[in-house]
């Protein structure tokens, strides 16, 4: 009796191993959301980040293995250690597989602690520190939209060719200024110009008097603003108020979006030199998805609302390839599949996590010259991926040998 017994337990324990990853896939898919719905990068991602995530599960056919996929959605109000304790609660209690947007790169940073330590997916579609795919690299952790790298290069190196060698920062005072800062001040030193200084201002500040008389009294030919979202409309539009633009001196937004443009109005942007990664009436792809999710929240969508709802869907496209939802198959189908979609048409995934595509660096348009509402911005030049982006082996990534 203790012989068969034995048997049995052995046969169960067998079977229990084998039944393990069907058993898992019984369980739902989920994604989360973890973005800002009510602060200063709300316009930027917020709802039209969940509007995007939803976008890419409808377009998929809503189901994964059989059941309904699930999203959940939180805002850690721009807190690394209110992030920490979301994603924390929802890798290990709440069942969820995949987490996406993170507002800022402190959140980013925090929240990609614990995708290491539960080993499941991150996808950073908001926060900019190049960091991310640098010395804080992560093998779970995937950077989708921009970085503060991509656009120091782009924006910088275009405004330093044009005479613009001499610069003062006004900074948010956090890892994603701080990065803006450094690889763009990088760029201009490389190319010969001078950093003349820099003032650091709290997030979703409302004044910025006192930083833009520093920089007013710095001389510097160009001001980088390394900022994003509400700071930056609001440092432009207080800075337009101080006679900034009509005494010589020109900001330079490094980190600006479409929607911050429809903030401003094109009398108070018109002429600023931005680089962003998708931009909906670029060709008919960008415009059809444009068009459906004007049609769904009645404004066109950031290039971090498009790279959500690309993000989302690759994810997707790879679960589902994989037939599991365990990470390593599933990472591993993404970086071996190319991103090709409403958000571009090049992209490709690197070891260190990054996601190589095209920016693009635009002009935006003077009044008159715009034909309809959002039709904001000239091209001025699309910039291949990996002249964009840092190239991998000078990240700093341990990933990397």
């Amino acid at each position: 009796m203790k012989s068969i017994a034995t048997s049995l337990s052995a046969a169960g324990l067998l079977a229990a191993v084998l039944a393990g990853p069907a058993l898992a896939q019984q369980t739902p898919l989920k994604i989360g959301v973890l973005t800002d719905f009510q602060s200063v990068y709300s316009d930027i991602g917020g709802a039209g980040n969940v509007e995007g995530a939803k976008m890419a599960i409808e377009e998929f056919g809503g189901s994964m293995f059989g059941k309904p996929i699930e999203l959940v959605t939180a805002d850690p109000l721009n807190k690394a250690d209110a992030a920490a304790t979301i994603t924390r609660k929802w890798y290990e209690a709440e069942g969820v597989d995949m987490i996406i947007d993170m507002p800022t790169s402190a959140t980013a940073l925090a929240g990609m602690e614990m995708s290491k330590q539960f080993e499941k997916i991150m996808i950073v579609t908001d926060a900019a520190s190049s960091d991310i795919t640098g010395k804080s690299c992560s093998p779970y952790t995937l950077h989708w939209t921009y970085d503060t790298y991509a656009n120091a290069h782009t924006v910088g190196s275009a405004i330093v060719k044009n005479g613009g060698d001499s610069w003062f920062f006004i900074t948010a005072d956090y890892v994603f200024g701080h990065s803006i800062e450094r690889d763009t001040g990088d760029v201009v030193r490389a190319a010969g110009g001078k950093v003349l200084g820099s003032a650091r201002h709290p997030l979703n500040t409302p004044d910025f008097s006192s930083f833009l008389l520093q920089a007013q009294a710095s001389k510097a030919k160009i001001i980088g603003l390394a900022n994003g979202g509400g700071d930056t409309i609001n440092a432009i539009k207080q800075a337009s108020e101080f006679g900034i633009v009509a005494g010589g001196q020109n900001l330079a937004g490094i980190v600006m979006f479409i929607s911050d443009i429809h903030s401003l109005g094109l009398k108070l942007a018109q002429g600023l030199i931005i680089t962003e990664a998708y931009y909906w009436d670029l060709n008919d792809r960008t415009r059809a998805f444009g068009k459906r999710f004007f049609d769904r929240m009645k404004r066109m969508p950031t290039m971090n609302q498009a790279a959500t709802y690309s993000a989302t869907l690759h994810y997707l496209n790879a679960v589902k390839a994989a037939g599991t939802k365990d990470t390593k198959p599933v990472l591993a189908k993404m970086r071996a599949t190319p991103v090709r979609d409403a958000f571009t048409d090049n992209g490709v995934v690197r070891e260190d996590g990054r996601m190589v595509h095209s920016m693009f660096l635009f002009e935006v348009k003077k009044p008159e010259e715009s034909k309809a509402p959002w039709d904001y911005y000239k091209v001025l030049a699309e910039v291949p991926g990996d002249q964009a982006f840092r190239p991998m082996k000078d990240g700093g990534c341990p990933l990397i040998k």
